[in-house]
């Protein structure tokens, strides 16, 4: 069975502590619960999260839905975005099966990067990791305005911004991404095709505003 691997990368930094990572942690266990009601996403989906503060690490990997349980999530310490991506790059390396002459791989992970601040590490050695691999979409999103969409642009095309980070933008921010993932299920099992631009992601809430 080819998998549909998804990556959530979460800021856990001391700025995140009280109301946002609150919301974070709501909305990590409503998008779980909300895609075990989806046939596709049941069938499909495999999620694993990163966490960085001061270091990143892997709390979840990937995992069926069925068989997820919540991490505890708190926050703590800087951003070390730059080493998340390092360990996204390591980790998919792990986690995904390739395609090869005799078997059909996993399809490729879609990616989701959510961030309040700006990296307080190397981002460019992470960087470079990262974009030797192959991703499906990758959506990166400012919560509030003390994230630099300019950084997020270096990683992605796909960037998106919250103007605040209280619970109710993040709510909705994890909202669209169950959608999104929901979709890209959908895509993969009835068609065999790849969600591969933002555009065929469903629209985003008025809370999520894209940067162009």
């Amino acid at each position: 069975m080819r998998r549909l691997p998804v990556y959530l990368l979460l800021d856990t930094s001391g700025s995140m502590y009280g109301e946002p990572i609150e919301a974070v942690k709501n909305g990590v266990q409503t998008l779980i619960a909300s895609l075990r009601q989806d046939p596709y996403a049941l069938e499909t989906a495999y999620i694993s999260i990163i966490t960085f503060s001061s270091n990143a690490q892997q709390i979840t990997p990937l995992t069926e839905l069925s068989a997820f349980q919540v991490p505890q999530i708190e926050a703590n310490g800087c951003t070390a975005l730059g080493e998340a991506l390092e360990l996204l790059a390591k980790k998919a390396d792990a986690e995904v099966t390739k395609t090869t002459a005799d078997v059909k791989g996993d399809w490729r992970p879609l990616v989701f990067i959510l961030t309040d601040g700006n990296p307080t590490d190397d981002l460019n050695k992470g960087l470079a990791e990262f974009k030797k691999r192959k991703f499906g979409v990758v959506v990166a999103c400012a919560a509030g305005q003390g994230a630099s969409t300019d950084t997020l642009k270096q990683i992605t095309e796909s960037v998106v911004q919250l103007d605040t980070a209280d619970s109710a933008s993040l709510k909705q921010f994890f909202k669209w991404v169950t959608a999104s993932i929901s979709t890209s299920s959908k895509s993969v099992e009835e068609s065999g095709g790849e969600v591969s631009a933002l555009s065929e992601l469903p629209p985003p809430p008025p809370e999520v505003n894209i940067v162009v």
